[in-house]
């Protein structure tokens, strides 16, 4: 399986998932003109990734600023990686990191936490 690489913009957050080793990182700012457009390639990569995923899977959220119609997708994906949990001998992880003087963005990672049941990490971005 290919790697899913797509260039953040001022609107747009990097993504960068490795298939080879299991590292899906979300990077930048999600504010697109249009969540569904943008997300809907990540989604598709996601659905394929789950059918034959890495032993130990590991989404790194480095996120500054998203919108509410981003914050959808971003549980959408959340919610499909789920499936990972499910399959013997798999491992998932999502460190969600954020700025030390940003308590929003910490307690949107909590939020997450409380919503997905995934086994998360909470981290301070220095």
């Amino acid at each position: 399986m290919e790697s899913l690489i797509i260039k953040k913009t001022k609107q747009t957050p990097e993504i960068n998932f490795n298939a080879q080793s299991g590292v899906l990182e979300i990077k930048g700012r999600s504010i697109p003109e249009n969540s569904f457009e943008f997300y809907t390639p990540v989604l598709s990569w996601i659905d394929q990734y789950i059918k034959k995923p890495n032993e130990n899977t590991i989404i790194k959220v480095y996120l500054e600023y998203f919108n509410t119609s981003s914050s959808k997708f971003i549980l959408e994906i959340f919610k499909k990686l789920q499936k990972i949990q499910n399959i013997d001998n798999k491992n998932i992880l999502i460190e969600w990191y954020y700025d030390k003087n940003d308590e929003e963005m910490m307690e949107t990672g909590k939020d997450y936490k409380d919503v997905t049941e995934l086994p998360f990490e909470i981290i301070i971005n220095e």
